[in-house]
C-alpha cells in the first residue's frame, strides 16, 4: 500500500513537485504539470500527453528530447482539467501546433477535447488522439471504446519522434493514428493498488488467483483464473494478444514487433525477466522478430502486483520511430547531441528561479484569492451570490460526509476513487465562490468561479461534468438580476442538455444523466406551475432520489464500470447517488436561505 504521504488530497501536488525538484536537468514546472526544461525549437510541432497521477513514470517521466514535450498531470487516477491542459500546452507551443495525447478514458476525453478548443480558440493549431489498446476492456468490433494502457508508450514515442524530425502536425497525427492502430495490449493481476490514506486496496483477488484483463485505474479484471506459474504467465499474454493482429498483420511469423513488458507497480524486476524469458521464446516461436524490448515499470498503477504485455506491430516507418532516441526522466535510449541553449531560461534557473512558472504561480495564486477583478454586479446579484455560496458549502458538507460510501459505491465495478474527486472539487468549489463573493461578485460570477475550480481540482468525468454544471448555471442567472426560480430551473435545464452534449450519455446508460434529466425536468414542471424555488426544489429532489436508487437495475453502457457491467447490478451508480445526495442538501441550504 502506499504508505508515504502527508495530506492524501495534496498527494499528487507534493509528488509532482518533488519530480521536478528531482530532474531539472529536463523538466520545469508550468501550472498543470511540466514541459521540457529547454523550449521547444521554432516551428516543430509540440507533443503533449497527460493523465492522472499514480501511473509514473507516465506521464511526466516522459517528458524530453526525443518524447514529449510537456505532461498535463491530473490528481491520482484523475485527468488533468483543460485549463491544467490549456496551460501545459501553452507553455510547450513553439509555433507548429499542438498534438495532445491520452489514454482513452471519459474524463481525458472531455478535459482534452475542451483544452483543444481552447487552444484552437486562442489560434494554436491543435489535433488530439486517444490511445486505445487494451484488447479485454472491449472487443475487436468496438475497439475505439478500449482503455489506453502501457500501449501509450510506443505510441507517444512514434508521435513524438515524427515531430522530432521536424514533420507538421497533420503527418504527426497520422503516424500517431498509425502506431496506435498496430498497438494492443493485456494484463493480469494478483492484488489491486491501495490509494494513498486509504486503508484497503480498490479491488481484492481470492487467494492463489489472478484477475484477467484489469485496468490502470484499480479497475477489477474481467474474470478470474488460477494463478499461473511464470511460464504460465507468459503463455497466456502472448497467445491472447496473437489471437488479435492488426487488420494489415495477416501473420505474425516474419513479422517485427516493439515489445513492452510491463510491471504496474509491486512485480520485481526480476521476476519481470523471468516472465520476459518465456514470452522472448513464444514470439520467436511464432517467428516474430522484436525489437528494442523493454522490460520494467512504464505505465504503473501505484502498488498493483501486476503485469501487462504490449504489442506494436512495426513498418520500416514505425520501426525507425521506434528506434529513435530518447532522453527524459525516465526513458532513455540512444544518444542525442547537445540541446540548444536556453540562455534565458537557464539564466532564471540558475538564479534559483524559474521566470516562466513564477508567473504561471502568480496567476493561479491571484485566481486562487480572489485578487482577480470581478465583473460588475448588481445589489440583488450579490445577494443571490450568499444563496449559492450557501448552497454549495452544503453540498461540499455533503460530500465530505458521504465520501466514502461513494468509493465503496464506485469500487464495485469501477476505479473506486468517485468519493475523492468529488470532495476535492467540491470543497475546491466551495473556496472559490467564497473567495469571489468576498470581493462582491454576483451570483453568476460566483458560479464560475465555482465550475472551473471544482473541474481543476476534481479532474476526470465528473469534474468536468460538474464545471459544466455549475458554469451553465452561471450563465444563466449572470450578474444583473435577482434570480427567480424560473431562471434557477432554465439554468438546470440548460446544464442537463450541456451535460448530454458534453459526455454523450442518455437515460439509460447508467451515469449521473438518469438523475440529471429527471431532476430538471421535475424542477421547470414545478416552478411552470408557479411554485416557490424552495417547494419545487424539494419536489425535483424527491424525484431524484428516486432515479438515482433506480440506476441500480441498470447495466452501465458508458464510463469505466462498462467492461465490468455485470458486477454493477444491484449498485447504483456512483455519479447519479452523489447528485441525488446534492440535490437534497441545496434544498436545505435553501429553505436555511430563504
Amino acid at each position: 500500500m502506499t504508505r508515504l504521504f502527508n495530506d492524501p488530497a495534496a498527494f499528487a501536488d507534493e509528488a509532482l513537485e518533488g519530480f521536478t525538484a528531482a530532474h531539472r536537468r529536463w523538466v520545469r514546472p508550468v501550472t498543470g504539470g511540466v514541459v521540457r526544461a529547454t523550449a521547444t525549437p521554432a516551428g516543430q510541432v509540440a507533443v503533449v500527453i497527460g493523465g492522472g497521477s499514480g501511473h509514473y513514470p507516465a506521464f511526466s517521466g516522459l517528458v524530453g528530447r526525443g518524447l514529449a514535450h510537456g505532461a498535463a498531470v491530473g490528481n491520482v487516477f484523475a485527468s488533468p482539467s483543460a485549463r491544467q491542459i490549456h496551460s501545459v500546452a501553452t507553455a510547450a507551443h513553439g509555433g507548429g501546433g499542438v498534438l495532445l495525447m491520452y489514454g482513452n478514458y471519459a474524463g481525458d476525453v472531455l478535459h482534452f477535447g475542451q483544452a483543444a478548443e481552447r487552444l484552437a480558440a486562442d489560434g494554436i493549431e491543435t489535433r488530439a488522439f486517444a490511445v486505445a489498446d487494451d484488447i479485454s476492456s472491449a472487443g475487436p468490433d468496438e475497439s475505439a471504446k478500449r482503455r489506453g494502457i502501457a500501449g501509450d508508450l510506443p505510441v507517444f514515442k512514434a508521435a513524438a519522434a515524427a515531430a522530432e524530425q521536424g514533420l507538421p502536425l497533420e503527418d504527426v497525427l497520422r503516424v500517431a493514428e498509425r502506431a496506435g492502430a498496430r498497438t494492443r495490449s493485456f494484463g493480469i493481476a494478483f492484488s489491486g493498488c491501495t490509494l494513498p490514506g486509504a486503508d484497503h486496496p480498490l479491488f481484492t483477488v481470492p487467494e492463489a488467483r489472478m484477475a484477467v484483463g484489469l485496468g490502470i485505474h484499480g479497475e477489477p479484471g474481467i474474470g478470474e483464473e488460477a494463478l499461473p506459474t511464470a511460464d504460465e504467465a507468459a503463455l497466456l499474454l502472448v497467445e491472447t494478444l496473437l489471437k488479435e493482429l492488426p487488420d494489415d498483420v495477416a501473420d505474425p511469423a516474419g513479422r517485427r514487433a516493439a515489445v513492452i513488458l510491463n510491471g504496474l507497480g509491486s512485480v520485481k524486476y526480476e521476476e519481470l525477466f523471468v516472465v520476459y524469458r518465456k514470452v522472448a521464446a513464444l514470439l520467436g516461436d511464432a517467428g516474430v522478430e522484436i525489437v528494442d524490448p523493454e522490460v520494467g515499470e512504464l505505465v504503473t498503477s501505484f502498488d498493483m502486483a501486476g503485469i501487462s504485455l504490449t504489442l506494436t506491430w512495426l513498418d520500416d516507418r514505425l520501426e525507425e520511430l521506434w528506434r529513435a532516441p530518447a532522453d527524459t526522466p525516465a526513458y532513455r535510449k540512444g544518444a542525442l547531441g547537445d540541446p540548444e541553449p536556453d540562455r534565458d531560461r537557464a539564466a532564471a534557473t540558475a538564479a534559483g528561479q524559474d521566470t516562466a512558472a513564477a508567473q504561471d504561480t502568480a496567476v493561479s495564486d491571484a485566481a486562487a484569492s480572489g485578487t482577480t477583478a470581478v465583473p460588475v454586479a448588481s445589489d440583488a446579484s450579490r445577494r443571490a451570490a450568499g444563496a449559492v455560496l450557501a448552497a454549495l458549502d452544503a453540498v461540499a458538507r455533503v460530500v465530505d460526509a458521504h465520501a466514502g460510501e461513494l468509493g465503496r459505491i464506485d469500487a464495485v465495478a469501477g476505479d473506486g476513487d468517485h468519493g475523492i474527486g468529488m470532495r476535492r472539487g467540491s470543497s475546491a468549489a466551495h473556496r472559490a465562490a467564497h473567495d469571489a463573493h468576498r470581493v462582491g461578485a454576483g451570483a453568476g460570477t460566483v458560479l464560475t468561479r465555482a465550475a472551473d475550480d471544482w473541474a481543476d481540482k476534481a479532474g476526470g468525468t465528473s469534474g468536468a461534468l460538474w464545471g459544466t454544471i455549475l458554469r451553465s448555471l452561471g450563465t444563466s442567472l449572470g450578474d444583473r438580476d435577482a434570480p427567480d426560480a424560473a431562471r434557477v430551473a432554465e439554468g438546470v435545464t440548460e446544464a442537463s442538455a450541456a451535460v448530454r452534449r458534453l459526455g454523450g450519455a442518455e437515460v439509460g446508460d447508467k451515469t449521473m444523466v438518469d438523475v440529471l434529466v429527471p431532476f430538471a425536468d421535475a424542477l421547470a414542471a414545478a416552478t411552470a406551475e408557479g411554485m416557490p424555488l424552495a417547494e419545487a426544489w424539494d419536489r425535483a429532489a424527491t424525484t431524484a432520489t428516486a432515479a438515482a436508487a433506480g440506476t441500480a437495475d441498470l447495466l452501465p453502457r458508458r464510463g469505466r464500470a462498462r467492461p465490468h457491467a455485470e458486477k454493477s447490478l444491484g449498485t447504483p451508480d456512483a455519479g447519479a447517488h452523489s447528485l441525488a445526495l446534492i440535490t437534497r442538501a441545496v434544498h436545505g441550504a435553501l429553505l436555511d436561505h430563504h
